[in-house]
């Protein structure tokens, strides 16, 4: 029997964490899996076949010892999935940057490296709006995530400056879809479509994590979003064993209702296990066939 590590964090008290229900039918597979913390010292990846980035949801908090971890699994002889270069290529939202280039419609961003109230005015006149989204660059989990509305709130610019001085953030309008409508939310494992589900936030939030109260529902995506994510998935320059893409339903210049994409979540998304009974099963089905595809390169 093969072994695999899910990796994940060290205390998963606070969060609403899945991971545990790929177990069974990876063993079903010929595959025994265990979780392991990122932050664990002294494992000896060479004895496991490969390690799955699953929930290591801290890793905004020291990203560069994150990395350092993943290239210690790339040095050994365990698989890891998804690849480092994709990881890296991912763990800055700016690849959003690089997908809009490419012809894929995300939520206006303006990009920004040293905060200041100068800044964020300019923000507002370019977006001709009074409440938007800043953001870390490179986040997880909402932190640090602030919805700032410029009518009838008073900014502490003091705070913000020391959160993001010499700290890449983004800054967006924000979007009422997500709170009217939600945020939906389309699985692909192996880049074959497995399930969707719509997040909506708890009354008077934005933030759509399950830790904040929003409502989960499982859906039938319409045609225009599954085409959507069939162009972001196109557009990702790396191979995937699996992807989470958030789109918010936006209205463009034009006045045609399209799909803006959120985030491409390609780290260590949530794959919601619990909201598609075959979903974990359809995972542990594309990671063998993604490992031995590997395998014969």
């Amino acid at each position: 029997m093969k072994s695999c590590v899910l990796l994940t964090m060290d205390n998963m008290n606070d969060f609403e964490c899945y991971d545990s229900l790929l177990i069974e039918p990876l063993e079903q597979l010929g595959w025994r899996a265990e979780e392991i913390s990122w932050r664990t010292t002294r494992v000896d990846w060479n004895q496991f076949d490969a390690v799955i980035i699953r929930s290591p949801w801290d890793y905004q908090d020291d990203s560069d010892a994150f990395m350092s971890v993943l290239k210690e699994i790339e040095k050994s002889n365990a698989v890891l999935l998804n690849c480092i270069d994709l990881v890296a290529w991912n763990i800055n939202k700016k690849y959003l940057a690089e997908l809009e280039k490419n012809g894929i419609l995300i939520v206006p961003t303006v990009w920004g490296c040293d905060y200041s109230q100068k800044f964020i005015e300019s923000a507002i006149e370019i977006f001709k709006e009074k409440e938007l989204i800043v953001k870390p660059c490179v986040s997880a989990g909402a932190s640090d995530t602030f919805r700032l509305n410029f009518e009838t709130d008073i900014i502490d610019h003091e705070k913000l400056e020391t959160l993001f001085t010499d700290r890449d953030f983004m800054i967006q309008p924000f979007v009422s879809a997500i709170v009217d409508e939600g945020e939906y939310s389309l699985f692909y494992f192996n880049r074959e479509y497995s399930h969707a589900i719509l997040k909506k936030p708890y009354e008077n939030d934005f933030r759509v994590q399950e830790e904040f109260g929003s409502h989960l529902s499982l859906i039938e995506p319409e045609r225009l979003l599954t085409e959507t994510a069939k162009e972001v998935l196109t557009a990702i320059p790396y191979e995937t064993l699996y992807a989470r893409l958030d789109f918010v339903r936006l209205k463009t210049d034009t006045k045609e209702e399209q799909f803006a994409l959120m985030e491409a979540e390609l780290i260590e998304p949530s794959l919601y296990f619990n909201m598609d009974s075959q979903s974990a099963e359809r995972f542990a089905l594309a990671f063998v066939r993604h490992y031995e595809k590997l395998q014969l390169l």
